[in-house]
């Protein structure tokens, strides 16, 4: 095959997918051409089916309305990773205290910006606040990124003095801290798949990559990359 597998994937799993592609062409594997979009945006043109993709890496709830929609071959989805939602500050401004779901909840109100993603970590945590009482008063401040535009970029440019995203989409940006993850009993966590596009001519390849990257073989790249293997 001369041509690469065409995929597309949201921003969360661009780095990871990007090494477990060179884990799997280094193996022997087809070449394998991935776009990183924002996540609405690549399930829309998924579903458009306009544009001739082989696989398609989502949150695992959307890959499930593209299997619905026939849009997905029916037995291809394979869960890959799960990956948490971490808070990220501009380096050299001070951390807050991150050990509960009290402080967190302090730290959020005494924030003069709060900035989160379009994706489904910034959903789940607009009903955080919402479970918390605080959506009114932290309505003025909260920053939603635009798709595909790290929240992590907006803490770095001073845009937004607190920012919670996945691990995965903070670890590599540089003029952040990574204060640390969100304490367990308010984690968020988004559990991430691949499937074969309908229609897709080369379905037999993209499944054999599928089974590889949610191998044990690919486990420490995921690890990595601040996500954990599914």
């Amino acid at each position: 095959m001369t041509t690469p597998l065409r995929g597309i994937s949201s921003m969360a799993t661009r780095q990871v997918l990007a090494e477990l592609v060179q884990g799997w062409t280094t193996r022997g594997g087809e070449a394998v051409a991935i776009e990183s979009v924002g996540g609405v945006d690549a399930a829309r043109r998924v579903q458009g089916g306009e544009e001739p993709f082989d696989v398609v890496f989502l949150a695992s709830d959307a890959i499930d309305k593209l299997l619905a929609a026939g849009r997905v071959v029916p037995g291809s989805k394979v869960d890959l990773v799960h990956s948490g939602v971490a808070v990220a500050v501009r380096t050299g401004t001070p951390h807050p205290d991150l050990t509960s779901e009290a402080s967190v909840r302090q730290a959020i109100l005494a924030a003069p910006t709060i900035g989160y993603s379009t994706g489904p970590s910034g959903v789940a945590l607009q009903k955080l606040f919402e479970r918390w009482g605080v959506a009114d008063q932290v309505r003025e401040r909260t920053v939603q990124a635009p798709p595909g535009v790290p929240v992590g970029s907006l803490v770095a440019q001073g845009q937004v003095a607190l920012g919670f995203q996945q691990l995965s989409e903070l670890i590599s940006l540089q003029g952040i801290d990574v204060v640390g993850p969100l304490p367990a009993e308010i984690q968020i966590t988004t559990t991430f798949s691949g499937g074969v596009v309908a229609g897709s001519p080369n379905a037999d390849a993209v499944q054999r990559l599928l089974t590889f990257m949610a191998s044990p073989e690919a486990a420490e790249a995921k690890r990595r990359q601040g996500m954990d293997p599914a």
